[in-house]
Parts: C-alpha cells; structure tokens; sequence
C-alpha cells in the first residue's frame, strides 16, 4: 500500500496535523522520510497505533478502509451472519468492512481465521450442499475472500529480513487457495517470512523449493485428497529427501486419522491458534534441530 501522508493520517483519525507530526516525532506512529526529509507512514504502522490505542477512525476513507468502520458490533456471531450474507450476495465492499473492523480493533488474523472466515466459508459451503446456495455463490465468496485477505497481507508489517523463513501450500489435487493463504497471513503477523507457494503443488517441486531456499518450517494444508495411497506414498518421498530437515506442520480436511498414522511430521494443528503455538514452540531454533513431536492432533486449514 502507497505509503500516507500526516495530513491524510491526521484527517482520518480526527487530530490536527500539528500533533500528528509530533507524534510521529515521539515514536508513537512510526514513519520514514522521503529523499525530500518529508515524513511518510506506512498503513501497517497506521493499523498497528489504531489497534494498540483504540483510537477512532473518524474518517477512514481517506486512508483507503471501509467507510463505515467502527459503526458495526464487533461480535463474532454478529460479524459471522454480516460476513455470510456479504459473500452470498457479493456485497465486496460489507465484506471488506467486517473484516477490517474487526482487525482494526485488535483481533489477530489467527482469531480472524479461526471465528470468522472458517465458520463463514463453512456456513456457505452446507447452505450449497443443502441447495439454498448456488455453486457461483460459493466460488465467488471464495474470490471475494481471497481479495480481502490480499488488502490485509498490506496491513501487516514486513517481517524482519532475518526472521525465519517458513513456506508451504496444497498438495497436488488440492484446488483450495484460501486456507494456504491464511496461513501465509497468520505466519507473517507471528514474526516469520511466510510464503505460500499455492495450491496443487506435486511434491517434486516442493522438494525443489525447500532445497532452494532452506525454510525453517514447511506448512501442508490438505482440504482434498484424490487418492490418499498415492499422497502418503508421495509425502513419505517427500519428507525422507529433505536435509536438513524442516519442521512440517500438516492440517486440512482430509487428513483423517487414518492417514495421519502413515505420516512423519512435527505438529498437526486443529486451528491457527494452534499454529501460532507451534511456531512460537519453535523459537530461534534451527530446522536441523526444531522439536519433532510425531502425530499431534489438529488441523492447519
């Protein structure tokens, strides 16, 4: 996101121009300087004083938020029914404003993840196998969450350039973009350089990237298998050709308990909260040396 100026900032949040510039002097919203000395603040260092101060955003369109955020309950049914009926109907821009009103007043992208758009997209998901949604509906939610969760990737700040790097995705077959995407946010508000590689990925090239850029965690998230022989035959290679060896969180749908007995990983995770856990499990350690706890229970997407 195009970085803000202290009169757009001061504008959006009610303060004169004056005590905004002194401020960003104090360190209170952190800012750069352009080649010309003049002051610029990115919008995830914008987001991050509005949701460590609770200040109100009086008018958020000048920085690019949804017009009418902060006038919704911030509840999770309450966001979950808005956000439902958003995406049935296409409504983008209400979509948008759940979301980001929820973000804005403090909640993580893995409480995001876990109570919003995983029992909103499920929601969905039954209303179409019971017949009271069309499958047009549910691609285009699907479209619509992909776009929002791409406005919120701008929101988070950069990762450190040493912080460690994680990077993962679906496995062949599996079509699901928006639960690897997920991940990729939930890893990246964490601290980590998270890069999801995308969906329907054969493991030849996971293996390829791995030995490239030497992650220090591989995520797997499987919503949908096609035959659950050939995966476990295909992770089994996959997981012995690696050295040093990453820690491999696995999670997704389809990962019954009977395939999971045939895996090797480190976590499992039921839900992003349990993701975040592990990952902080994880620390500074090394990938050669990461804790390999097998067959945890859970479930990444």
């Amino acid at each position: 996101m195009t970085p803000l100026t202290p009169k757009q900032v001061a504008r959006a949040i009610g303060v004169s121009e004056s005590s905004l510039k002194r401020w960003c002097d104090r360190g209170v919203i952190a800012t750069v300087r352009t080649a010309g000395g003049h002051r610029r603040i990115d919008v995830a260092a914008l987001l991050a004083f509005l949701r460590e101060s609770g200040h109100p955003v009086v008018r958020p369109e000048v920085i690019g938020l949804p017009a009418a955020i902060g006038s919704g309950q911030r509840t999770w049914e309450r966001s979950r029914a808005r956000l439902v009926e958003a995406l049935i109907a296409g409504d983008e821009a209400l979509a948008r404003q759940v979301v980001f009103d929820l973000f804005v007043s403090g909640q993580s992208i893995a409480s995001l993840a876990d109570q919003l758009f995983h029992p909103a997209m499920k929601e969905i998901g039954d209303r179409w196998d019971c017949g009271s949604a069309e499958v047009y509906q549910e691609r285009r939610a699907c479209e619509i969450c992909s776009r929002v969760l791409f406005e919120l990737r701008g929101a988070i700040a950069e990762p450190a350039p040493d912080a460690p790097l994680a990077m993962g995705g679906t496995p062949s077959g599996d079509p699901y973009r928006l639960p690897t995407a997920i991940v990729e946010l939930v890893l990246r508000e964490a601290g980590w350089r998270a890069v999801s590689l995308g969906s329907s990925l054969p493991f030849e090239t996971l293996t390829a990237a791995v030995a490239k850029h030497q992650p220090r965690m591989v995520w797997l998230s499987v919503s949908y298998l096609e035959d659950a022989a050939t995966f476990i035959a295909g992770y089994q290679r996959f997981y012995e050709s690696l050295a040093p060896r990453p820690a491999i969180a696995l999670g997704g749908a389809a990962l019954t308990e009977a395939v999971r007995k045939e895996l090797t990983y480190a976590a499992h995770c039921d839900n992003m909260r349990q993701l975040v856990s592990f990952v902080e499990s994880l620390g500074m350690a090394s990938s050669a040396t990461a804790p390999l706890r097998l067959h945890d229970q859970g479930d990444v997407a």
